[in-house]
């Protein structure tokens, strides 16, 4: 199984490196759009662009795949909803369990359906642990979900449910307070999520301001992801992109 993107992830995070990541909603993008992330992102030293979204009603995930892997050496990640949000033409892929509901459907089920379309991609699959935080708004995740976020104060629920994500085998845990969220995930749950697990730690929603992103690095998520913002702003790319790389490394 290929293990690239993984082991470049596990050996930035050995030395505290920190990754910043563009998230790219197909429905939300056109070619000139993308012309213009791709520019911006590789300009800004861009390590990751994560291509999906709750919900993909257009059919053009696999045209913006290309279009990305066409014009850049980046690598993509699919951030997929659905099991049916898969394209052969990227490098790796978040298969996600939501470890932070109770839909079994989220958990295993989806999986089981999609696992012989996902093993005939040759991508590289990433067993990710993903939970959901409360951010203040409803997200189109806890609605098609129908389960309920952890609470943005209960740091040992996020704690414990990440922990039981990793013994449990997930190569990665994501926590993420959803698109468009009103508050982003404290530093204090990252970092009690981070001093606990040895896997690489991504986070992302309502990351609007290049000082959080470097917050949550210095507290210990390993790639920052950022979507909603740079949809309204596409110049906070190289800003958010420079803070997250400005975090010291170990010595």
């Amino acid at each position: 199984m290929k293990s690239a993107i993984y082991t470049d992830l596990t050996i930035k995070k050995s030395l505290g490196k920190k990754s910043f990541a563009v998230l790219i909603d197909p429905d939300k993008v056109n070619t000139a759009v993308l012309d213009e992330l791709i520019e911006l992102s590789v300009s800004a030293r861009v390590d990751y662009f994560l291509v999906g979204g709750s919900l993909v009603i257009s059919n053009h995930l696999d045209e913006c795949v290309q279009h990305i892997k066409q014009n850049c050496d980046l690598p993509v990640l699919l951030f997929p909803g659905s099991p049916s949000q898969v394209s052969k033409y990227a490098d790796a892929l978040l298969y996600l369990s939501l470890i932070s509901g109770r839909n079994p459907e989220l958990l295993i089920g989806q999986h089981v359906v999609s696992a012989p379309f996902v093993k005939q991609s040759g991508l590289e699959i990433m067993p990710t642990g993903y939970i959901v935080v409360d951010g203040g708004a409803p997200t189109t995740v806890s609605y098609i979900s129908n389960a309920a976020p952890v609470p943005s104060d209960k740091n040992e629920i996020a704690m414990c449910t990440a922990m039981a994500g990793e013994m449990l085998g997930m190569k990665l845990i994501y926590m993420d307070a959803g698109s468009g969220a009103k508050r982003p995930i404290t530093e204090t749950m990252i970092k009690a999520v981070a001093d606990n697990i040895e896997a690489p730690l991504i986070t992302g929603g309502g990351i609007i301001t290049p000082e959080k992103a470097y917050l949550n690095c210095k507290a210990g998520a390993d790639v920052i992801v950022v979507g909603n913002a740079i949809e309204k702003d596409a110049s906070l790319i190289k800003e958010m992109s420079d803070a997250v790389h400005s975090v010291p490394v170990k010595a």
